[in-house]
């Protein structure tokens, strides 16, 4: 795992480990998502708790955690996503 630019690289889920789900920003499956995992204030990704709003590098995509659900960020700026 690494860093580049405060960002964590994390690399792919491990199926075997604790994962949030993760989605599209504009998926309609969004709002059905954060029902199911309720009020969680942090995203798992291979067994590792990120608090709300952190970023991480998966493979080639930007995820941002919301309340439990991994977001895929539409930009690469994480000032103005």
């Amino acid at each position: 795992m690494t860093t580049v630019s405060g960002i964590r690289t994390v690399g792919e889920q491990d199926p075997e480990k604790r994962n949030s789900p993760v989605t599209d920003e504009n998926d309609d499956l969004d709002y059905d998502l954060h029902e199911n995992v309720g009020e969680h204030t942090h995203c798992h990704f291979n067994d590792i708790a990120y608090p709300h709003g952190t970023f991480v590098r998966s493979g080639g995509s930007l995820l941002r955690c919301d309340r439990g659900v991994w977001l895929v960020s539409v930009s690469d700026d994480i000032d103005s996503p």
